[in-house]
């Protein structure tokens, strides 16, 4: 069976601002959690053997709210926060955003450029800053 569901621009954008909206449940800001190895199969599945290599604080508001991505809806996050001493050394492969709750909303890709989440590096020192460059979450209208 083949389908050809497809939504509006205003659908995508609500709908990107629905998810990104889930971050600020609780009483606090969101975090951004960078690991490494294999990426969890999605934000329900507990983390495993992955380190953790950091975590960073996102503002509160964590997102604004959602552009026309054309085609699609974007939301560009607001200010993130510095891990300024990272837990542990390795390279980063991919994170899980959170809500104050600690209840996991999104998992995605990291890299400095074209990822999910661009990082300053993916080389991750203990003791050293880690920073998010930019990050943005698009929602397709097709």
């Amino acid at each position: 069976m083949t389908t050809a569901t497809r939504i509006s621009n205003a659908a995508a954008k609500a709908a990107c601002d629905a998810i990104v909206g889930l971050l600020d449940a609780g009483a606090g800001a969101a975090t951004a959690k960078l690991y490494t190895t294999a990426q969890a199969t999605d934000p329900d599945t507990a983390i495993g053997a992955q380190t953790l290599l950091g975590t960073l604080t996102f503002s509160d508001p964590a997102f604004g709210a959602a552009a026309d991505a054309n085609p699609g809806g974007r939301a560009t996050a607001s200010a993130i926060t510095d891990d300024s001493s990272a837990d542990a050394t390795g390279t980063a492969a991919w994170f899980r955003c959170a809500d104050s709750n600690g209840v996991a909303v999104i998992d995605g890709s990291v890299g400095t450029s074209g990822a999910d989440m661009n990082l300053n590096t993916v080389a991750i020192v203990a003791g050293a800053a880690i920073s998010i460059t930019s990050w943005t979450v698009t929602m397709p209208e097709q």
